[in-house]
C-alpha cells in the first residue's frame, strides 16, 4: 500500500462525499478508490467508512482519523511550499569544507564576491585538511584534491590539476649544491608535507624511466604553507604544488631543480552526495567554484 496516496483517497472521499467523486479528483478509477481505502482499513484495523451502492458515511472511528489525516496531509502540504522558495533561488546555509591552503591562495580572496552575488546565500566554510565525511558531518560539499579519487558513492566535479615543483631557495642551493638527478636527494635536506599521499616517496619520470625516492625528512609537517615558509628560509628542498609557489618562483625566493623530469600532480575535486535534487546553494558554489579554478 502506498499509504500517502491511500490517505489523500480517504480524505478526498470523506470531503467529497463519495467515491467516484475522489476518483475523478485525483485521476483513479472507482477499483483503486475502493482497493485504497480497503487497504488502509486493514492498515489500521478498524472501518473508516460504511459504504453501500448508493451512499457513503464515515463511522464514528473514521471521522476521528480523518481529523488528524487532515491536519497531517496540510501539515506537508506547508513543508513543501517551506522549501518552494529554496528549491527556486539559490538561499539558506551551505557547510562547506576545504583544504586549507587551496582556499587560502587560490579561493577565499572571491569568497565575498560569491556571497555578494547571492545574497540569500549563508556559507559556512571549514578549512581543514583532513578528509570529511560529508553526509554524518553534514556538509553540503567538499573539496578535495587526490593524486586518485578513491571510489565511492559521492558525486566529483574535477576542478584542476596542480602541477608540483621540487624547488629550494637560493641560498639552499648556495650552501648544499643542487641534485643532478632523483637519487641525490638521498643526500639532501628534504620538507615532507605529511599529509600528502606521497609524503613517504617522492617519484620522478624521464624518457620512459620512473624513480622512487624515500623521503627521510628531519622536518614533517601537516601544511603546505608551512613547507613554503621553510623553503623560503632556506631549510631545505621541498615537493609542493607550483600555485602555492608560483610568486616565489617569479619574483627569485626560490628556484626550481631538476626541472627535466616530471613528476606528481594533484587534482582538485568538488563532491557532494547526489546529483539527484540539488539544491540551488550547491549549483551555484559548484559554478563559482569552476570559474574560479579555471581563471587560476
Amino acid at each position: 500500500m502506498d499509504r500517502f496516496t491511500a490517505l489523500q483517497v480517504f480524505r478526498h472521499a470523506a470531503e467529497l462525499n463519495g467515491f467516484a467523486e475522489a476518483g475523478r479528483r485525483l485521476g483513479l478509477s472507482p477499483a483503486a478508490v475502493s482497493k485504497n481505502i480497503a487497504e488502509l482499513e486493514a492498515h489500521v484495523g478498524t472501518r473508516l467508512i460504511h459504504r453501500t451502492t448508493r451512499r457513503m458515511a464515515l463511522t464514528e472511528e473514521g471521522r476521528i482519523y480523518l481529523e488528524h489525516v487532515v491536519r497531517g496531509l496540510d501539515a506537508l502540504s506547508e513543508a513543501d511550499e517551506t522549501l518552494s522558495p529554496l528549491r527556486k533561488e539559490p538561499s539558506g546555509t551551505l557547510r562547506v569544507s576545504a583544504p586549507m591552503t587551496v582556499t587560502l591562495t587560490q579561493l577565499s580572496a572571491s569568497i565575498p564576491r560569491f556571497l555578494s552575488r547571492y545574497p540569500q546565500i549563508t556559507l559556512d566554510l571549514h578549512l581543514d585538511d583532513r578528509r570529511v565525511d560529508l553526509i554524518r558531518e553534514g556538509f553540503d560539499l567538499a573539496i578535495r584534491g587526490s593524486d586518485s579519487l578513491e571510489d565511492s558513492s559521492l558525486i566529483a566535479r574535477k576542478l584542476t590539476v596542480m602541477s608540483h615543483v621540487l624547488c629550494a631557495a637560493p641560498a639552499y642551493f648556495e650552501a648544499r649544491g643542487r641534485p643532478k638527478s632523483p637519487s641525490d636527494l638521498r643526500s639532501h635536506e628534504c620538507i615532507r608535507f605529511s599529509l600528502s599521499g606521497h609524503a613517504d616517496v617522492w617519484e620522478f619520470h624521464k624518457d620512459g624511466r620512473t624513480e622512487r625516492i624515500p623521503v627521510s625528512a628531519r622536518y614533517s609537517v601537516t601544511s603546505s604553507l608551512a613547507v613554503r615558509d621553510a623553503l623560503r628560509e632556506g631549510f631545505g628542498l621541498g615537493l609542493i604544488p607550483f600555485p602555492y609557489v608560483g610568486g616565489d618562483l617569479r619574483e627569485g625566493r626560490l628556484q626550481c631543480t631538476l626541472e627535466d623530469w616530471s613528476t606528481v600532480e594533484t587534482t582538485l575535486y568538488a563532491v557532494y552526495p547526489s546529483r539527484q535534487h540539488l539544491a540551488p546553494k550547491i549549483h551555484v558554489f559548484l559554478d563559482f567554484l569552476t570559474e574560479e579554478f579555471s581563471r587560476v
